[in-house]
Formats: C-alpha cells, structure tokens, sequence
C-alpha cells in the first residue's frame, strides 16, 4: 500500500536535531509526510543536517500553531504515550497499533503523534487520540530517544504496510474527521450545560469518558452530522435554563 496517507507528528520539539533525525528514521521506512507542533527552532541548519538524505521530508514539514489543526483531517489518531492512564484508552503495543494504522489509513490521513523530548504528550493531547500506542522496553531504563521511537514505530508500520492484507473493511460512509469530531464533542458539552446535566464548574470525567466514547467506535461522517441534528433539536424544544423569567 501507500505509506503517503500516514503523518509522523512531532508536538513541540525542543531541538531542531531531533526533527532531522526523525526524518531520517521515517525517509529509512519509505513515509515521507512530518509535521510539527510549534517547534522551538525550526527551520534550523541542525534538522537539515541530521536529516542527511531525507532533506526532501524537511522541505515537505508542515509547521501549525496547535495540534488541533495538524490533525483536524485525520481520520484516526494514534499518540505514543509510556504509562497507562487514570482513565483507561484502548491501547496497544507498537506492533498491534502500526497494523491498525496500516488499515485506517487505507480509508484517509492517520497521525501519529509523539511528544515532548522531556514530558511526552499530555493528558489532553492523549485524549483526541483514537488509540494509545506503547513501545515494549526495559523496566531498568524505558526511555527512549525522540528519533529512536520514531524509528521503531515507523519500522513496524513498514512491517505491517509489506504483509499480506485483510480484507478490508466495508462501509458505506467516510469516516468523520477528527476536527468533526471535536465539534460534536463541543456541541455535546454546550448541550449538557445547557440542559442541566452537566455542571461546567464540576465536571467530574464525564466529558473525558464520553471523548473515549466516541474516539474509540469510529464515528462516520453522516452519524456525527445526524448526532449533531439531534442535539440542535432538543435545543429548540428545551430551551436554555438561563432564559429571563
């Protein structure tokens, strides 16, 4: 297949040779799409020169404000993360989540997110993911390089785009973006304010289970718009609380 619907993303890099050496790592597995999260230096001679022969994924990096807008025409998002969570995220290790990706990607753009060098990603970046991905190592020293984990994921992704393949998987509708998803989620959060049910000042987890909710079964393009018809119209018929006596 094509490795050109996958995205390697670098969140808020601090060194500049780090992005040359992760291009070199994904140019090594035959992906060529990088961008990055507000860098701290970029573009800089270090990336271009640790990029080696992969100067032409350097001169194709992408560069956004936010993470929101490098992946908002995704339609799966994979980020890297090294501990398990408060609230549990589908999860897999990095075999089984560069086969799942290999498979979205066949169906629109997929991401894969790595963050900072020193703190990785947070919580609320982990929690736009579709699924975690996790990289087997040593319990004496699990860390990991930026470049060297970007090496190993885009190495089993190489794996799994060269095997045989599945069927793949029918439907009848896109699958919805991530940025359609967001606003669904913004919708539904203002809907539960609105109504009473959800009180914006205690909100407890309940919008962080119901984002895992709807990352984790893949909504279609057509159930977010229907979802979202949905909610507009209980607002017509229930009005706002806030509305003058």
């Amino acid at each position: 297949m094509s490795l050109e619907n996958i995205r390697i993303v670098l969140v808020e890099p601090s060194h500049p040779g780090n992005i040359g050496a992760a291009a070199r790592a994904m140019k090594t597995m035959g992906i060529g799409r990088l961008a990055l999260v507000r860098p701290e230096r970029f573009p800089d001679p270090q990336a271009e020169w640790r990029a080696a022969g992969a100067g032409d994924v350097i001169e194709r990096c992408r560069v956004f404000d936010d993470l929101e807008t490098a992946i908002g025409d995704c339609v799966w998002v994979v980020g890297t993360s090294a501990r398990q969570r408060r609230i549990p995220w589908p999860v897999g290790d990095v075999r089984e989540a560069a086969a799942e990706v290999v498979q979205q990607a066949e169906t629109g753009p997929v991401a894969v997110l790595f963050g900072r060098e020193t703190s990785g990603l947070t919580n609320d970046e982990l929690q736009r993911c579709n699924m975690h991905l996790q990289i087997p190592a040593s319990r004496d020293y699990p860390s990991l390089n930026l470049a060297m984990a970007v090496q190993v994921v885009t190495y089993e992704i190489f794996r799994q785009a060269a095997a045989p393949k599945p069927r793949p998987r029918a439907w009848d509708k896109a699958p919805a973006t991530a940025a359609a998803v967001e606003a669904l989620l913004t919708h539904l959060e203002r809907s539960l304010v609105e109504t009473g049910f959800l009180d914006p000042e205690n909100p407890g987890q309940t919008l962080t289970r119901l984002r895992r909710l709807f990352t984790r079964i893949q909504l279609d393009e057509t159930e977010v718009g229907m979802l979202r018809g949905i909610l507009t119209q209980f607002k017509k018929h229930n009005p706002s609380r806030d509305k003058p006596g």
